[in-house]
C-alpha cells in the first residue's frame, strides 16, 4: 500500500521504546525526510558480487569477433576504478567455454589415437611420425582460412579439427605399414620408402579427393528441392541458405586440412621414417637396412601359423 503513496509512507507508525521502557509510536515523518533523486532500478549480483551488464547487438555487415576485438582494445584505455573489473560475457564467454572444451576433446582424441597406433605398431616413434599429419592438417586449415578470408567458427572449426585428427592419420598408417612389410620381405630402407610412396600414391590421392568432393556441396550450401523434383521435375538448385552458415565452416575446415595434409604426407612421412631409422640404427648399432625386429617377428608368426597348401 505504500509503494505509490509517499504520504502513506511518512504517516506509517514507527514503534520504539523510550528511555523509561514504555512502548511508543511516532510517524516516520518525525524522524525522516523525503528527498527525490535517481538510483538503480535494481541491483544484480553474480557470485555475491554486484554486476552491471552492458549489452548490444551486432549490425549487419560486421563480424562479431571483429567488434569484440575493437571493444576490447577500447577498454584497455578505459581507466578502471579500484575494486572494479571488466569482463566480456555473453557469446564471448560461451565461445571461451566451448574452445576450452574442444581443446580438451582434441587432446583426448589424439591420446586415444596414439594409444591405438602404439598397440598396432608396437612402437612409440612410428605413431609420433604418423601424428605429425595432425599438425600439418591444422596448418592447412589456418592457411586455407587466411587465404580465403573466411571467419573462424569456434565450434564447427574445432569439431572439424577433431574430425581431421581421425581422418588424416590413415594415410600415414598406409605408408608406414607398407614400408614395414617391404622391409620385412628383405628390401633395403631406401627402396622400400620409394616403392611404398609410389604404390600408395594413387590410393591416398583418390581417397582424399573423394572425401573433398563429397564435402564441397556441404561447404558451398548446394540445395536441391526434392519435393519439386519428384512432383514437377524441377529440382530448383541453389547455393547458400541457412545450412551453409552452420555446416560450411566444418566442411571447409576438413577440406583445407585434408588437402594440405595429404600432399605433405607423401613427402614428410617417408623423410621422417628415414631419419627415425637412421637415428635408431646409430643408437642400437643395427644395420639401417635390416628389418625392424617387431615386423620380422610378426611376419615369422604369420608364416608359422599359415598351413601348407597341398597341390
Amino acid at each position: 500500500p505504500y509503494r505509490d503513496n509517499v504520504d502513506a509512507i511518512l504517516n506509517a507508525p514507527l514503534t520504539f521504546r523510550d528511555a523509561t521502557g514504555a512502548v511508543r509510536q511516532v510517524p516516520i515523518s518525525s524522524v525522516a525526510d523525503v528527498t527525490y533523486g535517481t538510483t538503480y532500478g535494481g541491483i544484480k549480483r553474480k557470485d555475491t558480487h554486484r554486476l552491471i551488464t552492458i549489452s548490444s547487438n551486432v549490425l549487419n555487415g560486421y563480424g562479431q569477433n571483429d567488434v569484440i576485438a575493437q571493444v576490447t582494445q577500447a577498454l584497455k584505455a578505459f581507466p578502471t576504478p579500484a575494486g572494479y573489473t571488466i569482463r566480456m560475457g555473453g557469446a564471448q564467454e560461451d565461445q571461451k567455454e566451448t574452445s576450452d572444451f574442444l581443446g580438451v576433446a582434441a587432446l583426448g582424441a589424439i591420446a586415444l589415437i596414439f594409444l591405438v597406433l602404439v598397440t598396432q605398431f608396437n612402437s612409440v616413434s612410428k605413431p609420433l611420425i604418423i601424428l605429425t599429419e595432425v599438425i600439418f592438417s591444422i596448418i592447412g586449415v589456418f592457411l586455407g582460412l587466411a587465404a580465403t578470408g573466411m571467419n573462424v567458427s569456434i565450434v564447427m572449426t574445432g569439431v572439424g579439427v577433431i574430425a581431421l585428427a581421425g581422418i588424416v592419420v590413415k594415410n600415414g598408417i598406409l605408408l608406414v605399414e607398407f614400408t614395414d612389410m617391404l622391409r620385412a620381405g628383405g628390401m633395403n630402407l631406401h627402396d622400400a620408402l620409394v616403392l611404398a610412396g609410389r604404390t600408395r600414391l594413387n590410393p591416398v590421392i583418390l581417397t582424399a579427393t573423394a572425401a573433398i568432393l563429397g564435402l564441397i556441396p556441404l561447404a558451398v550450401g548446394l540445395n536441391i528441392d526434392f519435393y519439386e523434383l519428384f512432383n514437377s521435375g524441377h529440382p530448383h538448385f541453389y547455393l547458400g541458405g541457412e545450412s551453409v552458415v552452420f555446416w560450411g565452416p566444418l566442411a571447409w575446415t576438413i577440406i583445407f586440412g585434408l588437402s594440405f595434409a595429404t600432399l605433405v604426407t607423401l613427402l614428410v612421412v617417408p623423410v621422417m621414417y628415414l631419419l627415425n631409422e637412421k637415428i635408431r640404427a646409430a643408437v642400437t648399432g643395427r644395420d639401417v637396412n635390416s628389418a625392424p625386429p617387431a615386423v620380422t617377428a610378426d611376419r615369422e608368426e604369420v608364416a608359422a601359423a599359415t598351413p601348407p597348401v597341398l597341390a
